[in-house]
């Protein structure tokens, strides 16, 4: 607790032993975890007014098969969660949002219902999720016409709201969220001219690129990207051309496409301004914190998962990694933290951003931790291969691997415990 604060500011301070930031599904699959594993004192903090995060927006189908082996709705996946939480009593405040927390879990947080609050953590899982990458981080010349709007955006427009942005649609960046509201707009109506991405591969999952572009005939066009935008009041059009391996245009190759409305699909950017102002220690590689197998950070008894600690193909694979990291926190306030030494997990060739980034080798039992990464390129019949020190201990073939779809690796109890301490590398090789 800050020194600082007043006799009258320390009697607000309310005292839990595990505060949750986010109720989507990261966290609400932490909480159920942390409440199943024990813990009652526990409370989500979410700023919207509304449980369930993104998936609301999300009524397309494609969600809950590998965790329900059954294919439901962005908002049907989210209520399974929600309705166990409140079967489980956990307190949820939505409205909620927190200003600041900081190294040793002391939380601020604002809400018009209940003012300024202020909250003493015994541990902390940030669950607050990702945002979309803005037209400002492009640096695309053209004006700064209306129609310009990111994915996520028209599909909350859309799917939420009930707004049609346009009529005559480009897609720049062919991230999951693109590939589906090329196929939402032609069900609405609109005329979805191309979708244009600048790397010589998708950025999405290849069952969306065939459900959602393939299937009405939409044109994906590689090795592109749009160097004009035209438009005073409205967007009339936009100019794209063909880029060589150093993704700078290629002269002569332009063409202009006229068109009211330009969505934009080029990444997702962990939310992570609260992790920072706890002196976290963050990745470059995948713009979250770093941690260790249990998803606890370089600051103890803080923990991350879910798309605000690396970005996810599935939220399948959210909760799965949420759930642990609700079940570690709990162990970690109900003193049952493991003991042991740590071996740090880095990239290797072809491979960005592996996580955890660091692995505990226990004194005693241990489970079976999943290891999740991102391939740089695109590579056939590869093999993955985890060395400890020098030593190969792993060698796992592949027949395809992407960047826009997760890797991941299922490293054994036993082959866990027979670590040397070394530094863990993981490659990709052919």
């Amino acid at each position: 607790m800050p020194d600082m604060l007043s006799e009258e500011l320390r009697s607000q301070v309310q005292k839990v032993d595990i505060l949750i930031v986010g109720a989507g599904p990261a966290g609400l699959a932490a909480a159920i975890a942390a409440k199943e594993a024990g813990v009652d004192n526990l409370l989500v903090l979410e700023r919207e007014e509304h449980m369930g995060g993104i998936l609301r927006q999300c009524i397309h189908n494609g969600f809950g098969l590998h965790r329900f082996k059954e294919e439901l709705t962005g908002p049907e996946y989210a209520q399974r969660d929600i309705d166990r939480a409140i079967e489980l009593g956990i307190e949820v405040r939505c409205g909620t949002t927190v200003l600041s927390i900081d190294e040793n879990r002391f939380v601020t947080a604002v809400s018009k219902e209940r003012g300024v609050q202020l909250f003493e953590c015994g541990a902390l899982i940030l669950a607050m999720g990702c945002r979309e990458r803005p037209r400002g981080a492009l640096g695309t010349p053209g004006t700064r016409c209306a129609g310009i709007y990111s994915a996520g955006t028209a599909q909350k427009y859309v799917n939420l709201e009930g707004y049609m942005p346009g009529k005559r649609v480009v897609i720049l960046g062919s991230g999951d969220i693109g590939l589906i509201m090329a196929r939402r707009m032609t069900l609405q109506g609109a005329k979805v001219l191309a979708c244009v991405e600048i790397m010589p591969y998708s950025g999405g999952l290849n069952r969306n690129i065939v459900q959602c572009l393939e299937d009405y005939d939409i044109p994906l066009l590689l090795s592109h990207t749009v160097v004009d935008i035209h438009g005073r009041e409205r967007l009339s059009g936009v100019t794209i051309a063909k880029v060589d391996a150093n993704k700078n245009p290629i002269p002569g190759t332009e063409q202009y496409i006229q068109c009211d409305t330009l969505l934009l699909s080029v990444g997702l950017l962990p939310e992570n301004e609260l992790t920072q102002m706890a002196h976290v220690e963050m990745s470059p590689q995948t713009s979250g914190a770093v941690v260790d197998d249990t998803f606890q950070t370089s600051v103890e008894g803080i923990f991350a998962c879910g798309n605000v600690l690396h970005v996810h193909d599935l939220v399948d694979f959210v909760s799965a990694e949420s759930m642990r990291a609700g079940k570690a926190a709990a162990q970690y306030v109900l003193g049952k933290s493991r003991a042991g030494r740590y071996a740090k997990v880095r990239d290797g060739s072809n491979v960005r951003g592996a996580v955890p980034q660091r692995l505990l080798i226990p004194e005693t039992e241990t489970e079976s931790v999943q290891l999740m990464f991102r391939p740089a390129n695109v590579f056939e019949n590869a093999y993955i291969v985890i060395r400890d020190g020098d030593k190969e201990i792993l060698r796992q073939k592949k027949r395809v691997v992407a960047p826009g779809e997760m890797c991941e690796l299922t490293l054994k109890p036993e082959l866990i415990a027979a670590l040397s301490g070394a530094d863990i590398t993981v490659s990709v090789e052919q």
